[in-house]
């Protein structure tokens, strides 16, 4: 499984990269996890209403992923897995559990303790959720979307703060109150490649045996 770290970018000229990598795995290339950030930008899912944006002034995005509205920015760690769950013998559900269980591996190294959505059917709710004394907060966001069994879209995982994060929108129907990232959790910075790094092992971990 390949890796390609975009670092910075624009959400569409990743969105464009995306597409692009979709049809090369269609048509027998290699499988590939995309890692990047993006600047500050809300993306609407196909499950968006008017009430997901409440002030939010800076560039929006509407896109074919399912949920609703979400915020990307610098502070995140974004992962689009552009995989063909045919290969891998794989469905929807267990593509997303899989996704939330890389997120809580990775979290369990920090010793922090997390859980990913409990049942399917409460969309809304999936994600990576910690355990924190103010109780779940969560720490990331999963939207996916399939072309003919090949997934795009992904997770955005909150590493650092930022003061613009889901400032003006509803972030996947819950309040901002409800979000928190890692810096935030540890008191401290964790180096982006480093978290990367990790993230990236635990995530092919859930593939690899298939």
């Amino acid at each position: 499984m390949k890796v390609l770290n975009l670092g910075l970018i624009d959400y569409r000229k990743a969105y464009e990269t995306q597409l692009k990598t979709v049809e090369e795995v269609r048509q027998g290339q290699e499988e590939t996890l995309i890692i990047c950030s993006h600047p500050s930008v809300v993306t609407l899912g196909k499950k968006s209403t008017s009430s997901d944006i409440l002030g939010w002034e800076g560039p929006i995005e509407e896109i074919e992923r399912g949920g609703k509205a979400t915020y990307h920015g610098p502070g995140q760690v974004v992962i689009y897995p552009i995989l063909d769950l045919k290969r891998h013998n794989q469905n929807l559900s267990g593509f997303l559990e899989a996704m939330e269980k890389s997120m809580i591996d990775t979290l369990s190294f920090f010793e922090l303790s997390a859980e990913g959505n409990q049942e399917r059917g409460k969309p809304d709710y999936t994600g990576v959720w910690v355990r924190t004394e103010l109780g779940m907060k969560k720490i990331a966001s999963i939207g996916i979307a399939v072309k003919r069994w090949i997934t795009f879209h992904g997770l955005a995982f909150n590493l650092y703060h930022d003061p613009l994060a889901f400032s003006g929108i509803n972030p996947c129907g819950f309040s901002t109150n409800s979000m928190t990232n890692l810096e935030t959790l540890l008191n401290k910075k964790v180096d982006r490649s480093t978290f990367e790094n990790l993230l990236i092992e635990n995530l092919t971990s859930q593939f690899l045996p298939l």
